[in-house]
């Protein structure tokens, strides 16, 4: 960018260098904005007979058009674009979503020299009209050439985001305990509604039982027949690992065991399984307080109907100590 000072009759269109204040002290125009006829005007009321502007040289692409580009390429889904003030591409959330980002990428593209980009955490849940990332670039104006690199990884490699929409989800909810279902019930059902509540979701269906492996495997076929997006196990013992009752019945109804254990505190003993594509959970502890825990971070993408895998459980021990 080449910076000069130029008469205020003549400098329709140019880009601010820097913020024009009254002299109160008043902010009167924003860095980086581009002077209307009507901003002269106001400029020639207050005395001001020259400003400080900006041009773009060759080989350089403006900071709206450079953010936008990028914006238009790292996200996908149920988000639209929103430009703002200063060289910044907003992305907003248009439905209930569960975000999911590309970290190796994004750390790619923050290497560089051109754009930066901030997003919500992997597996957010996000509401409607929330930002869950933003693009700002460099003040004014970008290399093209960098730019032209960092759109062509995006188009290679991405999106960095992913906004999926979750759409009337359905939650399945067993409660067992050793001595009687209804029990785990009366302890648990409370938190559980609040729990589910934080992502606009209720329990659709619910049995309870006692915790012995033929109880534990009816009441799972049962759940499994309605087909929801979810189930969750709350039981009132903690598991020794898919060998205890939860795990054998599990494994009886042809559940495929995808991870035990969770680098997450609270609910390190998380249990999640798969039938077919029902993701099954078993997270004893986890209902006995509303505080988060790693049922929180599992959720919005099961409830977006995204299969979480293994690894992804255990990358989530970076952030993962929650209290």
């Amino acid at each position: 960018m080449r910076a000069q000072t130029v008469d205020v009759k003549s400098s329709t269109g140019r880009v601010l260098c820097c913020t024009v204040f009254r002299p109160g002290g008043k902010k009167l125009l924003a860095k980086g904005h581009i002077i209307s006829e009507e901003d002269i005007r106001v400029l020639e009321s207050e005395g001001m007979n020259t400003i400080w502007v900006t041009e773009l040289e060759e080989g350089e692409v403006g900071e709206d058009d450079a953010v936008c580009g990028v914006a238009s390429e790292m996200g996908c889904g149920s988000l639209e674009i929103r430009l703002a003030a200063g060289g910044r591409a907003n992305l907003m959330a248009t439905e209930k979503c569960c975000v999911l980002v590309d970290d190796e990428l994004l750390k790619q593209i923050n290497c560089t020299a051109s754009v930066v980009i901030a997003t919500a955490l992997n597996f957010s849940f996000a509401i409607p009209g929330q930002r869950i990332a933003t693009v700002k670039s460099a003040p004014f104006a970008v290399s093209q050439t960098q730019l032209e690199a960092v759109i062509g990884i995006l188009k290679e490699r991405g999106p960095i985001l992913q906004a999926r929409p979750i759409r009337n989800p359905t939650v399945g909810v067993l409660y067992t305990d050793p001595l009687s279902g209804d029990r785990a019930r009366q302890l648990f059902e409370n938190i559980m509604r609040q729990r589910l509540e934080r992502f606009g979701v209720a329990t659709n269906y619910v049995l309870s039982c006692l915790e012995d492996e033929a109880s534990v495997c009816r009441s799972l076929q049962h759940l499994l027949r309605s087909r929801p997006s979810v189930i969750l196990i709350a039981s009132t013992t903690a598991p020794a690992g898919p060998e205890d009752v939860i795990g054998q019945a599990l494994a009886k109804v042809g559940g495929q065991m995808e991870r035990f254990l969770a680098p997450v505190e609270p609910g390190n003993l998380l249990l999640l399984a798969y039938k077919d594509d029902i993701p099954i959970i078993s997270a004893p502890g986890c209902f006995r307080s509303a505080k988060p825990n790693v049922v929180d971070l599992v959720l919005p993408p099961l409830l977006a109907r995204y299969r979480v895998s293994g690894w992804e459980v255990a990358c989530l021990g970076h952030g993962g100590l929650l209290a």
